[in-house]
């Protein structure tokens, strides 16, 4: 059994490689603290199952998972988020995630969903699992859900209060690309200011 760890911190990927190592004592473990590594290091080995992280530096978790579902399309993949369940499960589970959890939730339920995971099933908490059943029949998405994953990304960065320059630097862009990213948001958000952009997104629970 070969497992694939993707989270770009060292004591994370330590954590998780601890845990699974008692239940899965015969596993082999790899590990990547970045998209390129992760990427390498499938190409280059056949693995069971994939641990990533959504908020790798550079290229997002989710702009890995839709490549990884191009080019590995049988690889089951468990998402770890520190972020809500609410903000993210969605949007990485239509993406082709395998399942999702929070990292914060006890061991025993990331053993669970990599065990579920390896018997070719699906991972989602009873949470998310009843959104699911409430979002049938509701096709229409919300604003914020159709931004893409990119727009996410810069997102989440201006919400944690990064300046353009900042995420600029992360994303190795020019600054004038991520102002585009802005302003595509607050067009797509309905929103005509930053102050705007905050009230959207406390209306609509999402974390600043």
């Amino acid at each position: 059994m070969n497992i694939l760890l993707a989270d770009d911190h060292w004591s994370v990927r330590k954590g998780l490689k601890q845990l699974l190592e008692v239940e899965f004592p015969d596993a082999q473990f790899g590990e990547a603290s970045s998209a390129p590594e992760a990427l390498d290091l499938l190409s280059r080995h056949p693995w069971d199952v994939m641990v990533l992280d959504i908020f790798m530096p550079g290229r997002s978790g989710l702009e890995v998972l839709h490549e990884l579902r191009q080019q590995y399309p049988s690889l089951p993949v468990l998402v770890l988020s520190s972020a809500p369940e609410e903000q993210l499960a969605m949007r990485v589970l239509k993406a082709g995630a395998s399942g999702y959890i929070n990292k914060r939730v006890a061991p025993e339920e990331l053993v669970k969903a990599v065990r579920k995971l390896m018997a070719g099933g699906r991972y989602v908490s009873a949470k998310v699992a009843e959104r699911l059943a409430l979002e049938i029949g509701q096709p229409d998405p919300l604003p914020h859900e159709t931004l893409s994953e990119r727009e996410s990304y810069v997102l989440r960065r201006l919400m944690a209060g990064k300046s353009i320059k900042e995420i600029a630097k992360e994303l190795s862009v020019s600054a004038k690309t991520v102002s585009v990213f802005h302003t595509r948001i607050w067009e797509k958000l309905g929103v005509r200011n930053d102050i705007e952009l905050v009230l959207y997104m406390t209306k609509h629970n999402l974390p600043l």
